[in-house]
């Protein structure tokens, strides 16, 4: 039997498929839009386990999954034995008799992959702790649409180097493109990452000063300062109030600079509601391409 094709990272995905994945996003969206999208996963379940609560990821896969001809079936992983206690590795191998996918939306990286490991059909990874690549994926969807291909291009994250920050530097070596992070010493992105990306060579820089990782770029990127399950939420804001994105920040980007953020966006903190809802705030574009760049994931998982 021929191992399930996972997406679990950006950086365990080739460039070639990433990019194959890119594209197809962009002609079913356009698809979409004009009437004309097939149904490849006709037939086809994914089971979609929440460990955490969700809005996008939620709603984006369900309906990418009917969009595609499949279905979706919602699991908390409280009401599944998973949360009294039945191993990762046993729930793994129980669900792949069932369904044909299996998507989650996890407290810890390890669970995904543990997952991944039993499971005989694709794991895609809805968020951890570590990495969120579907939305990275629906940025990058979201940054051709209105900016042209992003390889070569300059993408300046502001903030806490979390997880999504994780994925964007994920992103810059797989698609070419510098990634410059400003973030206090204390919220660096982790280790791995880091070595991951000087073994690949990517053009990414990190720093602690946000005007110098903004200054000319052709996007700014931030993130909510405290992630679900944070107990140290004073101690965050106090470290990253300088690392708001304001309008006097934004005139240091490129003068035709977009600004993303994946959303829940909580203003007056890591961005000010003149730059959320500002002409070049692109959030709700975004939000729209996790529907279409998680169809070409499920379509490329599938064999389809």
């Amino acid at each position: 039997m021929a191992s399930p094709k996972h997406f679990l990272d950006l950086s365990a995905v080739s460039s070639m498929d990433l990019r194959s994945m890119m594209d197809d996003a962009r002609s079913r969206k356009q698809a979409t839009k004009a009437g004309t999208a097939d149904k490849p996963l006709a037939g086809k379940m994914l089971a979609m386990i929440f460990e955490k609560p969700s809005t996008r990821t939620r709603v984006s896969f369900d309906i990418a999954m009917r969009q595609l001809g499949g279905g979706a079936l919602t699991l908390n992983h409280m009401d599944l034995q998973l949360g009294r206690g039945e191993s990762v590795a046993d729930t793994a191998r129980v669900l792949s008799r069932y369904v044909d996918g299996i998507m989650i939306r996890a407290n810890a990286h390890a669970t995904l992959l543990e997952l991944a490991k039993y499971a005989t059909i694709p794991v895609i990874n809805g968020l951890t702790e570590k990495s969120h690549p579907c939305q990275v994926m629906a940025d990058i969807q979201t940054f051709e649409e209105h900016l042209g291909p992003i390889e070569g291009k300059t993408v300046a994250w502001v903030g806490d180097g979390n997880n999504v920050a994780v994925s964007w530097m994920h992103a810059a070596v797989r698609f070419g493109f510098k990634l410059r992070l400003a973030c206090p010493k204390a919220l660096f992105p982790e280790d791995e990452a880091v070595e991951w990306v000087k073994r690949e060579k990517g053009d990414v820089e990190i720093g602690t000063d946000p005007e110098r990782a903004v200054k000319g770029a052709d996007c700014v990127v931030t993130d909510t300062w405290v992630s679900m399950g944070q107990s140290d939420a004073d101690e965050r804001k106090k470290m990253l109030a300088p690392y708001a994105v304001d309008e006097k920040l934004m005139r240091k980007a490129a003068k035709n600079a977009i600004f993303m953020h994946c959303l829940p966006a909580y203003r007056g903190h890591e961005v000010t509601e003149d730059v959320l809802e500002g002409p070049q705030s692109v959030i709700f574009d975004e939000a729209e391409n996790r529907l279409h760049a998680q169809k070409a994931i499920l379509a490329w998982c599938f064999g389809a």
